[in-house]
């Protein structure tokens, strides 16, 4: 490897960079305006499409599990993302001809592009950031400067898309935005199939990513099993006119199943034992903070729509707009709480992986107290300044600086060797139980829908929730707890994890 590039980077990264860009912008185009497209266009009550966002986002982080699989043993990287990138790209279009329909076939065409959604980001999430490090040699300290560049690329994607599809969808017609996302998933895809010959090489200009395996018959087989299924759970409910959340329940299941299954291997030793513990009850309290913290997609867009004053210089900015103020505030802080943390510890002050959770639990606890004192007293005709939503936004993004970029770092590090690609997963798993508890709580939201009058009643847990004020007291006190018993839990999981931090 010659000189110039041990001083900088690969060409590599900066494809790498450029693909996960646009399809980070089409999935976060698409995110921001999917809640607004189903309760204004289709007139879903907010319940219905609270629930279905949050079994859309769900399946997004558990498909990847059987991505990467399929990936590691049959199809490697490079084929897995250009799989995941076409059926993306197919699902953002049917999507749009969903927006370009109505009735029945609009309703059938969505389920269709959320089932190939889900597929495609199974194959393409887990195979481009491995390939990343794949790049480098082993033990080259380039590697964490890199995986900054690529995070960047990732929030400069989720920052425009919500800009350039929301104007589409809001100010001229949802199919637009859907469109748009789907072109950026294109143009994603034709970047990276051009290039990836000539850059995607390792420091000895091997190629990264092949194909381990041959893709046969029997692989081609688990793709359309698996498309069917996420297909038959996600229209469960409309095929069957039932109120069987069967997402829910496997969700959930596999989240109390997997400690019962691992916890009970008797091949661990006590201190391994501990550390997975640790790992399972970590992933528990993770579900509260992502669960309040991807409202964001979900009844804070609903909130910013219909009750939150969006008029700037005369010009009403559309309701997805707000969806870019996490990621610019995570450009702009990313770098200040990294010269924070390395500040404390070079003092010897750095606070512990349970506590940086902890502290993270109090900022979301936090943000929904600045909205609850703004909507206090709040008429269902009256709107709050749009700054009170900003002010949440960016303490959020404080409290995902302080919680997000930890948690697979820390099962690394806490996983016994045998166990570290199933502990990984059961973390991916939780944030799926985050997301689709996201939309439980979403659909708690008072108002019931799109032209509704008055405020329906809702509940939860036996606490009524007659308005926004009750609504966001219900995530302050649900992270609030979470973020005290973690606080008081810190000391004994410290023990727990037997010197590894």
């Amino acid at each position: 490897m010659d000189t110039a590039q041990q001083k900088g980077h690969p060409k590599g990264l900066y494809l790498l960079f450029m693909t996960e860009m646009w399809e980070r912008f089409s999935y976060y185009g698409m995110r921001a305006i999917f809640i607004l497209y189903m309760t204004k266009m289709l007139l879903m009550p907010d319940s219905d499409a609270s629930n279905i966002y949050g079994s859309y986002t769900g399946l997004v982080y558990l498909t990847p599990l059987l991505g990467g699989y399929l990936s590691d043993r049959f199809l490697g990287n490079r084929r897995s993302i250009e799989i995941g990138g076409i059926l993306m790209a197919l699902g953002q279009f049917a999507m749009f001809f969903s927006a370009s329909t109505s009735g029945g076939a609009a309703i059938s065409l969505m389920w269709v592009g959320l089932t190939l959604l889900i597929i495609g980001n199974g194959f393409f999430k887990p195979n481009i950031s491995t390939m990343v490090g794949q790049l480098y040699p082993q033990g080259d300290r380039r590697v964490d400067a890199a995986f900054t560049i690529f995070y960047m690329g990732i929030n400069l994607g989720a920052f425009f898309s919500p800009l350039i599809c929301g104007t589409l969808a809001e100010k001229i017609d949802f199919k637009w935005g859907f469109l748009a996302a789907g072109i950026g998933m294109i143009i994603g895809l034709i970047t990276f199939v051009a290039q990836k010959n000539k850059l995607l090489v390792d420091a000895d200009n091997n190629p990264i990513g092949m194909p381990t395996q041959k893709f046969g018959v029997k692989q081609v087989g688990i793709v359309i099993a698996a498309i069917a299924l996420i297909f038959f759970l996600m229209n469960y409910k409309t095929m069957f006119n039932s109120e069987l959340d069967i997402i829910g329940y496997l969700i959930y299941g596999a989240m109390v199943a997997m400690p019962l299954i691992i916890l009970t291997d008797k091949s661990l030793t006590k201190d391994e034992r501990d550390r997975i513990m640790v790992i399972f009850i970590l992933a528990f309290f993770v579900i509260f903070f992502w669960g309040a913290f991807e409202q964001a997609g979900a009844s804070l867009t609903i909130f910013a729509d219909r009750q939150t004053d969006r008029t700037l210089f005369g010009w009403e900015m559309p309701a997805s707009y707000f969806q870019s103020v996490n990621p610019l505030a995570i450009i702009l802080l990313a770098p200040l709480f990294s010269s924070l943390w390395l500040r404390l510890g070079n003092r010897g002050l750095e606070p512990t992986s349970p506590k940086k959770m902890a502290i993270g639990l109090s900022l979301v606890a936090l943000g929904y107290v600045v909205i609850a004192f703004a909507v206090y007293g709040l008429g269902a005709m009256d709107k709050v300044s749009m700054f009170w939503l900003i002010g949440l936004y960016v303490i959020h993004t404080m409290g995902e600086l302080c919680l997000s970029p930890i948690g697979l770092s820390m099962v690394s590090k806490l996983s016994p060797a045998r166990f570290s690609s199933l502990l990984m997963g059961t973390w991916f798993l939780a944030n799926a139980a985050a997301n689709k508890f996201a939309g439980t709580l979403s659909a708690l939201i008072p108002g019931g829908g799109e032209g509704g009058e008055g405020a329906a009643t809702t509940s939860f847990l036996g606490f009524q929730i007659a308005n926004l004020f009750d609504f966001f007291l219900v995530f302050i006190v649900m992270c609030g707890v979470a973020a005290a018993v973690l606080f008081v839990m810190s000391r004994w999981l410290e023990k727990k994890m037997h010197g590894v931090n």
